[in-house]
């Protein structure tokens, strides 16, 4: 079945068709390294992990870049701040990136450039727009010139006057036009910097995606996605400045937003003391649960974070791990990826829609019986992993508590061989009462026709 995907830039859905069917190309800005990321910055890749899967069951190649900004402002003023190199911070936080977003079930990209290492990459598209008359160098930094664009704009919908009315645009006696947008600043010593034809200094942050992307995909990419916070002026920038260097050639194909996260209704900001960082969220909750919340939405629409819908995330994985539990000791054979989910995901990566389809699944996983409970566990697995879920053992889902909480599952059995043992004897009291004692330590149990089962019971 045919994927359609909503561009940014045509305000409309379109049947997707790559360049080469044989080669796709995606390209998704990734984290500035200077802290750990918040959980909204974990949307982008969760949700377009989804959209490689479904790329990859489709086309024979899918080359995902996702870079890595290593130089910014930013990360100067942390290391400034820790009285270390730059190297250190981005070092440190990048692995933490690449270690909390793997925790979500989130695949690594095929190419993950860093911008300190595309400094020649970098330079030399500077270069070219000097030479094409779309930038011009003044005072040690070079500044691409809007008005040498006329499409700039196109991509957020609307003209450059009002773009500039709205955003907190750097005044410079240097520049051209107010718009104008810098590609390199200079460095001072106390500065990271690299040599250059303007003198040592260091790239300005929209040139840098355009080089790494350049440097990977190609001059034309398939995708270009992203936050919606990044339409303007990172995306519209980074279109003038490919566009104008490779003479006109479209820069990106398809491009693709998705929408912010709110905390109980409200933006996240660090000045109303909401911004929930993805590190200590994951010592907290089960990533899984963490990974279903960010798909709950439809990607392009905001999505709201709340502890109740988190909660109910952990119950519906509980609902799909039970169904999966009770067909323990079916053999499924290879998992079968599900018409009904595919669709939903060729449909502009309907997660919601996905996600109703696999309840559906549960549910008749929990009704099959016979030959058709194989196929069925087959169907609730595929259709799981094509979102990325149900990829944990189901006893395990059950046996473990919230991240950081110790379950001495040796002392749980003896407790259950104890109250068998009791049952047997006809000493419900005792029983009862150790079934008490064990919902008093977290855990809940179930009589069935499989025995006595057990499971922490999360927050």
């Amino acid at each position: 079945m045919p994927i359609s995907l909503y561009n940014t830039l045509s305000r409309r859905t379109e049947a997707f068709s790559p360049l080469d069917p044989e080669r796709v190309t995606m390209y998704v800005c990734g984290p500035t390294v200077y802290n750990y990321i918040h959980i909204g910055n974990a949307r982008p890749p969760v949700v377009f992990d989804v959209l490689a899967r479904l790329i990859r069951r489709h086309y024979p190649t899918l080359v995902y870049a996702r870079n890595i900004t290593d130089v910014d402002d930013k990360i100067n003023a942390a290391a400034a701040a820790a009285g270390v190199p730059i190297g250190q911070i981005t070092e440190r936080f990048a692995q933490a990136y690449r270690d909390d977003i793997a925790r979500l079930g989130v695949a690594p990209p095929d190419v993950e450039p860093h911008a300190t290492a595309h400094m020649p990459q970098i330079v030399a598209m500077i270069e070219r727009l000097i030479a094409n008359g779309h930038a011009y160098a003044a005072e040690g930094h070079v500044l691409f010139h809007v008005e040498s664009f006329p499409a700039y704009g196109a991509l957020s919908g609307r003209d450059p006057d009002e773009l500039l009315a709205g955003a907190r645009v750097e005044v410079a006696p240097y520049k051209k036009s107010p718009g104008d947008f810098v590609l390199w600043k200079p460095s001072d010593a106390t500065l990271p910097g690299w040599e250059s034809p303007w003198g040592r200094g260091r790239p300005g942050w929209h040139i840098e995606c355009s080089a790494m992307s350049e440097a990977h995909l190609g001059e034309t990419i398939d995708i270009h996605a992203g936050g919606v916070d990044l339409t303007f002026p990172h995306h519209e920038n980074e279109i003038a400045q490919s566009t104008c260097a490779h003479r006109g050639k479209v820069f990106a194909r398809y491009w693709l937003h998705n929408g912010m996260l709110t905390f109980d209704g409200r933006k996240m900001s660090k000045s109303l003391g909401n911004v929930l960082q993805l590190h200590e969220l994951l010592k907290k909750h089960p990533a899984e649960a963490l990974r279903l919340m960010l798909l709950r939405g439809h990607y392009r629409q905001p999505l709201d974070w709340s502890d109740a819908a988190l909660t109910q995330s952990v119950r519906t994985l509980d609902g799909w791990y039970g169904a999966l539990r009770d067909l323990a000791g079916v053999e499924a054979g290879d998992a079968v990826v599900p018409e009904a989910v595919e669709a939903a995901l060729c449909d502009d990566l309907n997660t919601p829609q996905a996600l109703a389809e696999i309840s559906q699944l549960a549910d008749a996983a929990r009704r099959a019986s016979g030959a058709e409970r194989g196929k069925a566990k087959a169907a609730l697995l595929g259709g799981g992993a094509l979102l990325g879920l149900l990829q944990d053992d189901p006893e395990a889902w059950f046996r473990q508590g919230n991240p950081g909480e110790t379950v001495d599952a040796d002392a749980i059995e003896a407790l259950l061989d104890e109250r068998r043992a009791a049952r047997a004897a006809k000493d419900f009291a005792r029983s009862d009462a150790i079934r008490d004692q064990l919902k008093a330590m977290g855990i809940a149990i179930e009589d069935g026709a499989q025995g006595t089962r057990w499971s922490v019971v999360k927050a």
